[in-house]
């Protein structure tokens, strides 16, 4: 059995300072602090290595160093762990690369160095252009840095570029929201994700909740920019990425497509896939060692980098396959469930019974495809899958 398109996840756990409404894998350093770079890729090959037999050989499309800040290292950092990997691994011939950068962390001539590297697509988190939604999320950067920052990349080369927009921020109105989003296309983009601020559980934000704009406001902001994104020339092609004709993010529509992914790096997370005696496909989820000095130290352990990994189980792969594929407004082959699951086509089928019943999938035998209010009400319609 065929087993999926494999990718491959680079974890950089340090940042200038830990943002409110952060709940990822994330440590504040300060801005004079040097980090163990030497250390640190010495380590990501060594957990690279340890992976290597769960890839099978198989090529990687895509390539995403995520964090945490990952501008806050080298650009030789960067050339070094991409010729480690193409070592180790085969690459697509035109493997997407992606480096998150914060406008704030940046060196003038550093994405030019990223450029030559290897990297061929750029994340720019630039959350807001105005400065009081700036500092009520706890930014280091301003709306002219992020400017500063796109014109730098273009120069640079770089011909592929996300801007990461935030909506729903704390004393936001849909006038603001909408101007953010204006100023973000002005700069014209290959890639826009554009999504609502949610208060999640071990920020500081979950703990001391900012007063965030009105659940009326919020449906205008989304209307609105919805529809200012595709007057644009925008395909929203996920419930909040948008992209221009032929640069939606290869990485995450593996991920919405339930593909594999090698994780390395302090707190990442892989899914892999391999087959089992009895023909169908095992699935296993596992993550690495959190704490960057923890992690560090796991190179020298003999129980390696894996902190737990857990197999999932076939009760479990409906869900797991529809939490993924749902997002996505144009669904996926109802056929990719089998050739990533390898489960029959009528065990997924039957499990959507229920969502299609109440209105939240549309009536298709060749797709998985939330309808336009399953979209809207995306809880609502895995919970009926998961209550199936």
């Amino acid at each position: 059995m065929a087993l999926p398109p494999l990718a491959l996840y680079v974890h950089v756990p340090w940042c200038v300072r830990k943002c409110p409404y952060c709940d990822f894998n994330s440590h504040a350093v300060g801005r004079s602090a040097g980090l163990p770079e030497e250390a640190y890729l010495a380590a990501l090959l060594s957990d690279l290595d340890a992976d290597l037999p769960l890839a099978a050989e198989r090529e990687l499309v895509s390539l995403f160093i995520g964090g945490g800040t990952p501008s806050l290292l080298s650009a030789d950092f960067y050339r070094r762990l991409l010729a480690a990997v193409a070592e180790r691994l085969p690459l697509a011939h035109d493997i997407e690369i992606t480096l998150e950068a914060n406008p704030g962390t940046l060196e003038r001539g550093r994405f030019a160095g990223y450029r030559e590297a290897g990297i061929n697509r750029l994340s720019l988190g630039v959350q807001s252009f105005q400065t009081p939604q700036l500092a009520a999320l706890g930014r280091i950067h301003s709306g002219d840095d992020a400017e500063a920052a796109f014109s730098e990349a273009r120069q640079a080369g770089f011909d592929n570029l996300n801007v990461d927009l935030m909506h729903g921020l704390p004393g936001q109105t849909p006038e603001l929201a909408l101007e953010d989003l204006q100023h973000a296309l002005a700069l014209e983009p290959e890639h826009l994700s554009w999504y609502q601020l949610t208060l999640e559980p071990n920020t500081e934000f979950y703990r001391y909740p900012p007063a965030l704009p009105e659940e009326e406001a919020l449906w205008e902001i989304q209307d609105q920019g919805h529809e200012c994104l595709e007057a644009a020339g925008f395909q929203r092609y996920e419930i909040s990425a948008y992209a221009r004709e032929g640069r939606r993010s290869r990485h995450n529509l593996n991920y919405w497509r339930f593909g594999d992914y090698l994780g390395i790096g302090a707190g990442a997370h892989g899914k892999l896939s391999a087959p089992g005696e009895d023909g169908r496909l095992r699935i296993e989820r596992r993550w690495k060692s959190r704490q960057p000095e923890a992690y560090l130290r796991r190179r020298n352990d003999p129980r390696g980098f894996v902190a737990d990994a857990h197999p999932v189980d076939e009760a479990d792969l409906p869900l797991e396959f529809t939490m993924n594929a749902l997002r996505l407004p144009e669904g996926v082959p109802l056929a990719l469930w089998s050739e990533t699951t390898g489960l029959p086509e009528a065990v997924l089928v039957e499990r959507l019974a229920s969502a299609r019943k109440k209105g939240l999938l549309v009536e298709d035998g060749q797709r998985v495809q939330a309808s336009p209010r399953g979209l809207l009400f995306l809880n609502e319609l895995l919970a009926s899958i998961d209550e199936s």
